[in-house]
């Protein structure tokens, strides 16, 4: 599958908080990093895979909190529900690459403050997630 669209469009920021723009050359998607009076093309896959990879290790970290956030959400606890909600956890990466993430959530994501900080190169140093916080039981 060739890589057709920028994941984060409006999310990327380089080191100084400016934002990336999105740019399309011969069919693939590139940041575009500001580095002073530079422009700096970088491949969207680059950022976006590596984005993709720590939000992944999140969720996986959480795994069954997630599933039990998203039954709670969808009002179900069965067995079979579970087991689909588990699959579209596992295969999560191969979706957002497929469809792409809807301009409504990415302004969404936006506003709660999710935000990638890359460098000039394109390497991600930093993932602003929005975080709820998890009551532990004592």
């Amino acid at each position: 599958m060739s890589y057709r669209q920028a994941l984060f469009v409006n999310l990327v920021f380089n080191e100084e908080d400016e934002p990336a723009e999105v740019v399309i050359l011969e069919g693939q998607p590139y940041y575009v990093i500001l580095d002073g009076d530079f422009r700096r093309h970088v491949e969207a896959s680059h950022v976006d895979l590596q984005v993709m990879a720590q939000i992944r290790e999140q969720i996986l970290s959480q795994r069954e909190l997630v599933t039990e956030g998203i039954l709670q959400m969808m009002g179900q606890d069965d067995l079979f529900t579970k087991a689909l909600v588990d699959t579209s956890i596992e295969h999560l990466d191969d979706r957002l690459l497929e469809q792409g993430i809807p301009e409504e959530a990415r302004a969404w994501l936006g506003m709660l403050g999710f935000k990638v900080i890359v460098n000039h190169h394109g390497d991600v140093v930093r993932l602003d997630m929005p975080s709820q916080e998890i009551p532990l039981d004592e």
